[in-house]
């Protein structure tokens, strides 16, 4: 499955702002600066005294994800100057850059320019370390790229992309150069990955089904080097995965389970991590039909295992010395003469049963599934990542997702990997109280405990099937995607997950 993404490629090269030749150059300012940069003194020079005239005028004040475009004299080597504003030095870090580049990248795209320079991290001195400046850079500058066009004809995208933009850091120092490349190297990984999650993310459902995001798995794995088996319905069946045919028995198009391994340590057999994402290539809520209003974004109920299978082919990339497994359950929950019922009882590849009291309750159903195979691997940890609660939403917004866990050392490790990241996480309860709202009357388990507390009894039923490896559920409904437009990304699939999850990964390596 191809979809169309903007090659963008960030490189360090050695040299002075002044010498290098470009379309456009990228200047970064802090808030509220007074004075010009000294690393900016010769290149004022050489524009008539430019910038130190904004920045007199005061016109530019440096706030964060601002911009200003300049013209350059006919003469010079850079044809325009953008002024990016990277906001107070005290607050200045990872994620302000990121979001920064991303949104300076945007603007650039949109004047159809294909070369540029891009001057940050002289301004920001030790808020970061060379390699994590390089790293954002390149994270901003392929994530603020990307921008679902798939099925705009010609004639309807007036917009002036580039089809490939080369973006130029320039900087002398031997050392720095190689500590910017190193970082710059990672980010692009990082962000590339990111790209493919919310490429296949914001397929539509009528493109992506459950054998068709398995046979992207099947093409992404061959080509990164990844193993990868599917799990058809026959296999499922014998295997007992009932909660996954359970939720996708309803539709024509038959459920899977999507597993990915890469093996970076061949002297150990268990997976370092195992990561499962729930994948709902569409979800209508089944017999509990949802409102039709907003039904269109239920698309985006895969997300979790697009970022598995996104971040999965950046680790290949990696090399990581670690062994990790990726699961995705997939299946398409549809109402039909076939569908599964409330009322009905269900017995999962644990052996719990579970009685359905809302079929729209459905991710918990297949991620209990692959929760269970995934423990008897005996993995160091299990993280998942679903959109799985309206709740979670309502509880944090957008900003940030539900952190769930049995483990404080993992959950520790992941709220690191997320302020790293720019994506994340706020830890939230799921312990016996919560459980206890979802025990059944007639079986083990219910698949919903009321409207008190939704996302933490979600998380409950989910820690019921992970026996007692360290674990952590990662709820991304609020995250995910979007449906408004920012300075720094597109609409849709955002791909959260990929940079976390990777960033947690290279701790452990």
């Amino acid at each position: 499955m191809t979809g169309k993404i903007k090659e963008t490629k960030v490189n360090v090269i050695k040299g002075k702002l002044t010498s290098y030749k470009c379309d456009l150059l990228i200047l970064g300012l802090l808030k509220d600066t007074k004075k010009l940069p000294a690393e900016y003194t010769e290149l004022n020079k050489a524009l008539n005294n430019t910038l130190s005239n904004v920045i007199r005028l005061n016109d530019f004040t440096g706030k964060v994800n601002q911009t200003s475009l300049l013209y350059t004299p006919e003469s010079n080597t850079v044809k325009r100057v953008l002024l990016l504003g990277l906001g107070e030095r005290e607050k200045l870090n990872s994620d302000v850059v990121r979001k920064a580049v991303a949104t300076a990248t945007r603007l650039v795209d949109k004047l159809g320019i294909s070369k540029c320079a891009i001057s940050l991290h002289n301004v920001i001195g030790k808020n970061l370390s060379s390699e994590a400046i390089g790293q954002a850079i390149a994270e901003g500058a392929i994530f603020g790229r990307y921008d679902y066009q798939d099925h705009k004809s010609p004639e309807q995208n007036s917009n002036k992309y580039a089809a490939k933009m080369n973006i130029a850091i320039p900087e002398l120092s031997e050392s720095r150069i190689g500590k910017l490349r190193k970082g710059v190297k990672v980010g692009s990984v990082l962000a590339e990955g990111q790209n493919r999650a919310r490429m296949i993310a914001n397929k539509p459902g009528n493109e992506i089904n459950p054998p068709a995001l398995a046979k992207t798995a099947q093409q992404w794995a061959k080509k990164f080097g990844i193993k990868c088996t599917v799990f058809n319905k026959q296999q499922l069946t014998k295997m007992k995965m009932n909660g996954i045919l359970a939720v996708g028995q309803g539709s024509v198009h038959e459920p899977r389970l999507i597993k990915l391994e890469y093996k970076g340590n061949k002297k150990r057999q268990s997976p370092d991590a195992v990561i499962v994402g729930k994948a709902i290539t569409f979800d209508s809520g089944g017999i509990s039909l949802k409102p039709s209003q907003n039904m269109e974004a239920m698309k985006f109920d895969k997300c979790g295992g697009c970022a598995v299978l996104g971040l999965m082919t950046a680790l290949a990339q990696l090399k990581l010395p670690l062994n990790v497994t990726g699961l995705i359950p997939s299946a398409e929950n549809k109402p039909s003469h076939t569908s599964y019922r409330p009322g009905d009882i269900v017995t999962t590849y644990s052996g719990k049963t579970v009685e359905v009291q809302n079929t729209d309750a459905e991710g918990r159903m297949i991620l209990s599934d692959a929760l269970s195979y995934a423990a008897k691997s005996k993995p160091g940890a299990i993280i998942d990542m679903a959109t799985l609660t309206g709740a979670c939403v309502v509880a944090l917004g957008t900003h940030h997702a539900g952190l769930f866990s049995n483990n404080d050392k993992l959950k520790d490790q992941l709220k690191e990997a997320g302020e790293i990241s720019g994506e994340k996480l706020w830890h939230l309860p799921s312990g016996d109280e919560y459980l206890e709202q979802m025990r059944s009357k007639i079986a083990d388990l219910k698949n919903i405990g009321g409207r008190e507390g939704g996302s933490c009894t979600g998380a409950a039923f989910l820690g019921e099937f992970v026996e007692k490896i360290p674990w952590a559920h990662i709820d991304v409904a609020g995250t995910s995607d979007f449906s408004d437009e920012k300075p720094f990304r597109a609409v849709g699939a955002t791909g959260f997950g990929v940079r976390l999850i990777l960033e947690y990964l290279r701790t452990l390596s």
